[in-house]
């Protein structure tokens, strides 16, 4: 059918009356999500609404992330790695989308941040309890936290129950023990609820795995996606440290933190530092590293 007047017609089939039929605002429930957005600035100010709404999208993506990452932890203590790289790929597409939202809020100026930044009161992004889950699964736990949650017993339970269970990267060191590789048992007896630190007895076992990847494809090829998080996570914490000093330079957050300088600090924090010592590694003799007998 052709188009006139710039109009398109409806086709034959298309649905008009939801009286008694599922509709697309009823299945999404949009008249709670969009009721969702309350601006508190007195009188309101027109940038609130960009400020409220980027937290929101943010937080929505953080639920479907843990989703994806608790199921991918969950299938690789199953040993179903391939389904659980499925679930890695996704969140790793999330991650990027989340880097790419900051550029929205960096629009934000600083003079037009201070009109209403008063009102946000003591609410700050260090209190997203989602975020906490996501780098409690991916194994920087830090029982502290929880002391921040202490008023809010749903997301006190659940990162309770995270520090409590092992990360992703602790199950997927348990898969390649069960798989053969060598993983040592001080490893795999740790205290899961300890953020993970560096482990140099782990960087021969993934050294080996990278210098013979034809034999140990998948356990090479997840390796390599565990690298692709973490870098992932870090250029997301750097492009939230550049748009915090873009908008409010050093000053202290509103959640009483020392704002960029804090942020600086979570650049140090590692998930999975044995897939990167061992780029050191790799290519070198077997031994070079080691003081000459």
């Amino acid at each position: 059918m052709a188009i006139e007047k710039n109009t398109r017609e409806f086709d034959a089939g298309i649905v008009t009356d939801f009286r008694e039929r599922m509709s697309y605002g009823g299945y999404l429930d949009l008249e709670t999500l969009l009721s969702a957005q309350n601006p508190v600035s007195t009188p309101e100010h027109h940038d609130e609404l960009l400020f409220i709404i980027q937290h929101q999208t943010t937080e929505l993506w953080l639920k479907l992330m843990l989703h994806e990452l608790a199921s991918a932890r969950d299938l690789l203590r199953a040993d179903e790695l391939p389904q659980a790289l499925k679930r890695v790929a996704r969140v790793k597409h999330i991650q990027r989308t989340l880097t790419e939202q900051w550029s929205v809020l960096a629009t934000l100026t600083p003079t037009e941040y201070a009109e209403f930044r008063g009102f946000l009161g003591n609410s700050s992004g260090f209190q997203s309890y989602q975020y906490r889950a996501v780098e409690f699964v991916l194994g920087n736990k830090n029982r502290r936290m929880l002391s921040v949650f202490e008023s809010d017993a749903t997301a006190h339970a659940l990162l309770s129950e995270l520090l409590e269970a092992p990360s992703i990267y602790d199950e997927f060191l348990r898969y390649l023990a069960r798989t053969g590789h060598a993983v040592p048992q001080h490893i795999l007896d740790r205290d899961v609820t300890e953020a993970w630190v560096f482990d140099e007895s782990l960087v021969g076992v993934i050294r080996a795995i990278y210098e013979n990847a034809h034999d140990n494809w998948s356990a090479y090829e997840a390796c390599e996606e565990f690298v692709d998080l973490e870098e992932n996570f870090q250029l997301w914490r750097f492009r939230h440290l550049k748009t915090v000093q873009r908008t409010i330079g050093m000053k202290t957050g509103t959640g009483g933190s020392t704002g960029a300088s804090f942020l600086q600090k979570a650049l140090e924090l590692t998930f999975f530092p044995e897939l990167y010592a061992v780029r050191t590694e790799i290519g070198q003799p077997p031994a070079a590293h080691e003081p000459p007998a």
